[in-house]
C-alpha cells in the first residue's frame, strides 16, 4: 500500500489515542506506529519528537479546542472574569469527558498525583497564561515585587484548583458527572469570593480614615 503523502498533527494524535485505547499500552516504536497508520516515519517528527510529546500535546490540544469553542460565543466575550472561567471549566471538562477513557488511561498510572507531571506541563503554561488574560482584579499594592508575587500566587492557586478538579472528575462516579459540575461551580465561585477585593478595599479605606482622624485629633 502506498504511503500517505502527508499527515497532520491532529491525525497523529487521533492515531495515537486509538492505538493506546485498543492495545492498552504505547506503540513500541515510531517506525511501527507510522507503518501501521500508513505514513512516513519522518512525517511523525515534523510534529512530535516522541510519544511522550504526543501525550503532552494531547492535553494542550484539549485546552486549545476549549478556548476556540469559547471564542466562537458572543456571550462569552462579554462575560466577567468569574463567568469566563466557569465557562472554560464546563467546556474543558466536556472535552475531557468525550475522551475520558484515554485521559483515565494516562493519568491513572500516576496514582492521582497530578502535580508536577510533565505530561501536563504544556497545559499548565497555556492555562496560567489564560488566567492572566482574564485580568482578575487584585489588590493594588503599588509595589512591583509584591505585585509579581501576588500574580504568581494567583496563577499557581488557579492551576492547583484545575488539578484538584481533574482529580475529582477522575474519581466521580455520578451520572453524567453531575457532581463534578457542582464542584466546579462551588470551587470557582468560592475562589472569586475569597479574592474579591471590594470588601478588603473598604476595610483599608476605613483604616486610612481612622488613622487620619486619630492624627488630626492629636
Amino acid at each position: 500500500m502506498a504511503k500517505e503523502k502527508s499527515v497532520s498533527k491532529n491525525d497523529i494524535i487521533t492515531y495515537y489515542m486509538d492505538y493506546v485505547l485498543e492495545h492498552d499500552h504505547n506503540p513500541k516504536t515510531v517506525f511501527a506506529f507510522s507503518k501501521m497508520n500508513n505514513f512516513e516515519e519522518a512525517l511523525f517528527y515534523t510534529h512530535f519528537s516522541s510519544f511522550q510529546a504526543i501525550e503532552k500535546g494531547i492535553f494542550e490540544a484539549f485546552f486549545e479546542n476549549s478556548i476556540n469553542a469559547l471564542n466562537e460565543s458572543e456571550d462569552y466575550k462579554i462575560f466577567d472574569a468569574r463567568n469566563k472561567l466557569l465557562s472554560f471549566y464546563y467546556t474543558y471538562f466536556e472535552i475531557l469527558t468525550a475522551n475520558r477513557s484515554y485521559v483515565k488511561h494516562v493519568l491513572d498510572k500516576y496514582q492521582g498525583d497530578l502535580k508536577g507531571l510533565k505530561v501536563l506541563s504544556g497545559l499548565k503554561q497555556h492555562f496560567t497564561a489564560y488566567i492572566n488574560t482574564l485580568e482578575i482584579q487584585m489588590l493594588d499594592i503599588k509595589q512591583e515585587q509584591l505585585e509579581k508575587i501576588q500574580e504568581r500566587a494567583l496563577k499557581e492557586s488557579a492551576w492547583f484548583q484545575l488539578l484538584l478538579t481533574m482529580k475529582f472528575w477522575l474519581d466521580d462516579t455520578s451520572s453524567s458527572f453531575e457532581k463534578t459540575d457542582i464542584f466546579i461551580e462551588k470551587s470557582v465561585n468560592t475562589t472569586f469570593d475569597v479574592i474579591d477585593i471590594a470588601p478588603l478595599k473598604s476595610v483599608l479605606d476605613l483604616g486610612k480614615f481612622l488613622f487620619k482622624e486619630k492624627f488630626q485629633m492629636n
